[in-house]
């Protein structure tokens, strides 16, 4: 009987020790406590994010224009935020976003939630590291991308370095205003759309 009680103190005492260890993060992506990714601060996950971006729209052919919009921080996270400033029709947002969504897999990215919406259509997805990103219509069909880092030491962020491809602009972004012969058609495409 002593023995059976023993072992079963043991038991109890090691699942919560397993419990404990699990709650603080101790895994081998993890910096600490947080859950920081190792070695990266801020500033790099914001060049983490810039170069996520940069590399979706590169997959999106015929190009389309696009500005930066913001740089946001929290406790340990950094956001960037883009706005796409080609008009992009009602008939051709699902062709845009089929292009990005099978980018997002070829690269390994988790897609966690679409939205076929007609006038408000998204995708949601993560990177292998952690890392979230999305591209959604909004307001007047702009489309905007947004990258969101996990929990990074914290530093400054410094402004992207590299510059818009379209035009720029003082103060508030405008609406979609770059017409383009493919993006801009009213007409549908037939092609695969964005799975739900």
């Amino acid at each position: 009987m002593r023995c059976i009680m023993r072992t079963t103190r043991l038991a109890c005492a090691m699942a919560v020790a397993g419990a404990l260890l699990a709650g603080c993060g101790l895994s081998g992506d993890t910096k600490d406590g947080r859950g920081a990714l190792a070695g990266m601060d801020m500033q790099g996950a914001a060049a983490r994010a810039d170069g996520m971006f940069y590399a979706t729209v590169g997959a999106i052919k015929p190009e389309v224009d696009w500005v930066h919009r913001a740089t946001t921080t929290r406790s340990c996270d950094v956001t960037r935020y883009w706005a796409v400033m080609t008009v992009v029709s009602e008939q051709r947002r699902g062709n845009l976003l089929g292009v990005v969504e099978r980018f997002w897999k070829a690269s390994g990215y988790r897609i966690k939630t679409v939205n076929p919406s007609k006038d408000l259509p998204a995708i949601y997805a993560t990177s292998p590291d952690g890392f979230g990103i999305r591209v959604r219509f909004g307001y007047k069909g702009q489309g905007f991308f947004q990258v969101t880092s996990p929990c990074v030491d914290e530093s400054k962020v410094a402004p992207p370095t590299k510059v818009a491809n379209g035009r720029t602009y003082e103060g508030e972004i405008p609406t979609p205003n770059v017409r383009s012969d493919f993006w801009s058609a009213e007409t549908a495409v037939q092609g695969p759309a964005p799975s739900p």
